[in-house]
C-alpha cells in the first residue's frame, strides 16, 4: 500500500468547551458546514479525558484512507480508539438499521442511505466527502492485453466483479449497460476489496474496482474506462450523535488533512 503523508491538524476540544461549537451538527443534510475547530494547538496531545471509542462504518474502498485518518487521530488523543469496521456499504447500512450502534457511516454512493433508519441523521450531520469511479484492475504488465469493458466478455479470460448488491457491483451493472455488453464473470465478490483480491493473488485476469483501489495496491495495474462508460459515486458522511470526538473526527476527515489523505488513495474532490 502506498503510504499517505499527512499532518496533524487542530480539532475540537473535548476538555473545555469553551469556544467549540456542535452547530454544524445541525445543518441542513448534504451542507457540509461543521463545527469550528478548537482546543488543543496542533500537535498537542489531550490525556486527560475519559477513555472513548468512535464506532465508524466504511466501504472497503475507504480503508486505506481512513485507516490512516483514524491513526492520526488517536496519536493526537491518545484516550480515544476508533473502532473501523469496512465492507460493502448495503450490508452496513443494514447493520445500522437492524440496531449496530455506530457513531459515523461513510458510504460508497447514496444508495444505502436509503436503507438507515427514518431521520438517521436527526441527531448528528451529513456531507459529501469524495467521488470515486470505476477503473479495471489487471495483473502487474497486463500480461493478458486487457484494454476495456469488451474484454469482460471472453471467455478466455477469468474475470470478476462485486456482488450486485454491493455498490461497487451496481456500478459495474449500469457501467455494462451503457456499453452495451453482457459481461460473463466467473464469480462476483462480497465487497470491493474481496474483488480486486482475486486479481491480486492471481486468482483472475482482471476486476472491475474503484479507481481508488488500483491506485492504493501495488499488487496491480489499472486500465481506465472511457467517460461515456464509466460510473461515478459520491460518498456521504453521516454522523449520528454530536459528542465531541464524533465531531472532532469529523472535522479531521472533511479538512485539509482528510482532503489530503482521500486524493492520495485516488478519491476526487465532491
Amino acid at each position: 500500500m502506498r503510504a499517505l503523508a499527512l499532518g496533524v491538524i487542530g480539532l475540537c476540544s473535548v476538555l473545555g468547551l469553551v469556544g467549540c461549537s456542535t452547530s454544524g451538527t445541525d445543518a441542513p443534510e448534504g451542507s457540509g458546514a461543521l463545527a469550528e475547530p478548537g482546543g488543543p494547538a496542533a500537535g498537542t496531545r489531550d490525556t486527560d479525558s475519559e477513555p472513548t471509542t468512535l464506532t465508524v462504518l466504511a466501504p472497503a474502498s475507504l480503508t486505506e484512507a481512513f485507516t490512516e485518518l483514524a491513526t492520526q487521530y488517536e496519536s493526537l488523543y491518545p484516550q480515544v480508539r476508533i473502532d473501523l469496521s469496512f465492507g460493502s456499504s448495503t450490508t452496513l447500512a443494514q447493520q445500522v438499521a437492524e440496531g449496530v450502534q455506530a457513531d459515523l457511516f461513510a458510504s460508497a454512493g447514496t444508495d444505502a442511505l436509503a436503507l438507515l433508519p427514518e431521520r438517521y441523521a436527526r441527531g448528528g450531520g451529513e456531507t459529501t466527502i469524495a467521488s470515486n469511479e470505476l477503473e479495471i484492475a489487471v495483473e502487474l504488465g497486463n500480461p493478458r492485453g486487457i484494454t476495456g469493458l469488451e474484454d469482460f466478455t471472453r471467455t478466455d479470460l477469468d474475470t470478476v466483479l462485486c456482488v450486485q448488491t454491493a455498490p461497487c457491483g451496481t456500478a459495474a451493472d449500469e457501467a455494462f449497460r451503457a456499453a452495451g455488453l453482457t459481461p460473463t464473470p466467473v464469480s462476483r465478490e462480497i465487497d470491493v476489496k474481496a474483488t480486486l483480491a482475486k486479481v491480486s493473488l492471481g486468482e483472475a485476469d482482471a476486476a472491475l474496482v474503484y479507481r481508488s483501489d488500483v491506485v492504493t495496491s501495488t499488487a496491480v495495474d489499472g486500465v481506465t474506462i472511457p467517460t461515456e462508460h464509466n460510473v461515478s459515486l459520491t460518498y456521504p458522511l453521516v454522523w449520528f450523535n454530536a459528542e465531541p470526538h464524533t465531531i472532532g473526527f469529523v472535522d479531521l476527515i472533511t479538512g485539509p488533512d482528510g482532503r489530503a489523505a482521500l486524493e492520495a488513495a485516488g478519491f476526487a474532490a465532491p
